[in-house]
């Protein structure tokens, strides 16, 4: 079976981008951009024999921008800049933030506005293509000429330094080209720059933690209508008419999703006159507080869209009139600012499931056996699970201070202002991560709930989502090992099993 094909024209959008860094895709670069690289690598070719200064093609970086090179050394110049840049530290990116930064710098300079020769990008894309990935320190970049020690590290295979990990192990990049028959390439005027100056490793973080969001944004709608019936909440909250009089997007697509998960509930048509008037606001406000979420991570997606349609190199070429523009187009602001957005926006989500989660644990709020043991005092129940949603949501806290407020001046005070876009993205990841655990906790929670709800159904998609919890965790009646089962719950939130079975009995969850 042959892998599918993502063909590249300077521009891609979350499917393809999920495509090649998660299912392995091959990658090849469209006749329209080949045009376009060669058109604006003359345009470079003709300023190097022009001989005036242009930053980065015959002039030193950062503060050396006022140092001409002269022409015998161009070539020296951009090796130099790689090898002196790739100084970051920390642990590495995973394999799937690396072939995204891989693929979005092969974008960025499919554009046509970076001067490289074709031959530079179909390189990146043979990185792809054989699964050579090179290994990129995680931390040290401030986000503002963008990041450029994680660029650096990852363009150094390109010219055969550094390491890369192939077929699962870590080896001397220079080794793995020679068994490749991959020749390492000279680089020619710019094109150094043009590797490391871009945002591909916040914006492959993103585009990662957008992917994953919103699988578990629909999982936080089932849970959550799993929870409400567990505790015999109330439907009326998700009527149409609320969220009519309160037009938020976000929030009229999540009441959508209760109504159709919590369908034909004999559960809810059994305490229907009961005497409690409303319910705790993390049960009646879900539409509002997961809504929110929604809209926060839909402004984040357009800005990470925008982002991989986009040139962020400098000087700019502009070929069609045969200028070169130093301007900031790598300047990571647009993504600090979506990163912390997002970091914000998935701790709330993580946030209100640890209160339902409470709900259902504490027997003075749910009228269920305490920490929904069989044999309170002998078992202990899920009474742990939730110290473990609250550690995560405490530390969320922490990690959801944003990072975009900060910025340390660097090149001697020529980059005065830097962004910080690399550690909110980096932080966003540590977030959502968190956030899946605690969603995976309140599903646990809610379908051993519900358990003590035997004899009534739920809603139709409440059922359908028990019933496949219960395939792989089954009752708890007696105290066990809980993390074995907690891991396969979660991975039924994160793959998007746990949602799948829902839409088969409920419809569309949106």
């Amino acid at each position: 079976m042959t892998s599918p094909e993502v063909v590249l024209d300077g521009a891609v959008d979350l499917p393809s981008f999920a495509a090649v860094t998660r299912g392995g895709a091959r990658v090849v670069l469209a006749d329209a951009a080949r045009e376009r690289l060669e058109r604006s690598r003359a345009l470079v070719e003709r300023m190097v024999e022009a001989g005036d200064p242009v930053y980065g093609v015959n002039t030193g970086f950062g503060q050396f921008q006022a140092v001409r090179i002269p022409l015998g050394e161009l070539r020296a110049l951009q090796r130099n800049l790689l090898v002196s840049h790739a100084i970051g530290v920390g642990e590495p990116f995973p394999r799937d933030v690396v072939r995204g930064m891989l693929l979005l710098r092969a974008q960025s300079l499919a554009v046509g506005a970076s001067g490289v020769r074709p031959a530079l990008v179909e390189r990146l894309l043979a990185f792809l293509n054989e699964d050579v990935h090179p290994v990129v320190p995680s931390q040290g970049s401030v986000g503002a000429s963008g990041d450029l020690a994680p660029l650096a590290h990852m363009s150094l295979p390109v010219i055969g330094e550094g390491e890369v990990e192939h077929r699962g192990r870590v080896r001397p990049a220079a080794e793995v080209l020679r068994e490749l028959g991959l020749l390492p390439l000279e680089l020619e005027a710019k094109e150094g720059l043009a590797l490391v100056n871009g945002t591909q490793a916040m914006a492959s973080l993103l585009a990662l933690v957008i992917h994953d969001a919103e699988v578990l944004m629909r999982a936080a709608d089932v849970a959550a209508a799993m929870s409400v019936e567990a505790l015999k909440g109330s439907h009326r909250p998700f009527d149409e008419a609320v969220t009519r009089l309160r037009p938020h997007p976000g929030a009229a697509l999540v009441a959508a999703n209760m109504r159709a998960l919590l369908r034909d509930s004999p559960l809810n048509a059994s305490h229907v006159d009961c005497d409690k008037v409303q319910d705790a606001y993390s049960l009646r406000a879900v539409p509002q507080v997961h809504g929110a979420v929604r809209d926060a991570m839909a402004y984040v997606r357009r800005v990470v869209e925008i982002e991989m349609a986009s040139a962020t190199d400098n000087p700019l070429l502009v070929v069609e009139e045969g200028r070169a523009i130093s301007a900031g187009n790598f300047h990571g602001e647009p993504l600090a600012l979506a990163g912390d957005h997002a970091k914000v926006a998935l701790a709330e989500l993580a946030n209100v499931s640890e209160r339902r989660v409470e709900q259902m644990l504490n027997p003075a709020l749910s009228g269920l056996p305490a920490f929904l043991a069989a044999d309170g005092g002998l078992n202990s129940g899920l009474m742990i699970s939730q110290y473990t949603a609250a550690a995560l949501v405490s530390e969320n806290k922490v990690l959801a201070h944003p990072a975009s407020v900060d910025s340390i001046p660097t090149s001697a005070n020529q980059e005065d202002h830097v962004s910080m876009g690399t550690i909110a993205c980096r932080q966003a990841r540590m977030v959502l991560d968190n956030a899946t655990w605690v969603i995976a906790i309140e599903v646990m929670s809610a379908a051993q709930a519900l358990d003590f709800r035997a004899g009534v159904r739920p809603g139709v998609g409440v059922a359908a989502a028990h019933a496949r919890v219960r395939r792989e965790l089954p009752h708890l009646d007696q105290d066990v090992y809980l993390r074995p089962g907690l891991d396969a719950v979660r991975e039924l939130v994160r793959s998007g099993a746990l949602v799948r079975s829902a839409e088969e009995a409920a419809g569309p969850i949106a």
